[in-house]
Formats: structure tokens, sequence, C-alpha cells
């Protein structure tokens, strides 16, 4: 069974950074698009980032510029790098994976971001 485990959130000031790390386990993880969500209080899930089988990335607007996501295959790791946090980031952040980029989805159990000073 397909399980995601993501690491790395925290509290962190305006203007910080940090790394939120995901790992795939029970399946071939090439074989999987990753992807970034997060959820705020009272807020639909929106997408944050994506990185496809082949390594294609696309962003949302919100974090263009400020986010990079990227994958390791060898460790079973997608990764998202976030810098110039704003308090608007503050969510919790979840990560996806997607069997052959479209088909069945699996997701992790979320990990909080707070965006404070």
């Amino acid at each position: 069974q397909v399980q995601l485990v993501e690491s790395g959130g925290g509290l962190v000031q305006p203007g910080g950074s940090l790394r939120l790390s995901c790992v795939l386990s029970g399946g071939d993880f090439d074989l999987y698009g990753m992807a970034w969500h997060r959820q705020s209080p009272g807020k639909q899930r929106e997408l944050v980032a994506r990185i496809g089988m082949n390594g294609t990335t696309s962003y949302a607007d919100s974090v263009k510029g400020r986010g990079s996501i990227s994958r390791d295959n060898a460790k079973n790791t997608v990764y998202l790098q976030m810098n110039s946090l704003k308090p608007e980031d503050t969510a919790v952040y979840y990560c996806k994976g997607s069997f052959l980029d479209t088909l069945r989805h699996y997701w992790g159990q979320g990990t909080q971001v707070t965006v404070s000073s």
C-alpha cells in the first residue's frame, strides 16, 4: 500500500525559509507524479506546486518565484523549498502522489506550516 509521509513543517518568521520533504513508500516512486497542496482554515485545499514523472514542474501564482519543487528518485522523496515566507502561507501542507501522473492519487497526513513573528 502506498504511503506518503511529510516532514519539515514548523513555525517560521515572515521572510524566512523552510524545506518540506515527503517520502513515498509501497510503490515505485519513478511512476508517480508528485505535488504539494495546502489548506488554511476555512479555505479549500489548493495546489502549490507539481512535478511530473519526467521532472516537469508547475507552480501556483501565489508561490511563483518563492517556491521550488524537486524530486530525488533515489530517495523516493519530493521536496518543497519555500522562501520569503508570508503569513498567508500559513497552512497545512499535504503531499500527493499520482500514479502515472493522472491516475490513482494518494495523500499524506499533512504538516503544519505557520508563518508568524
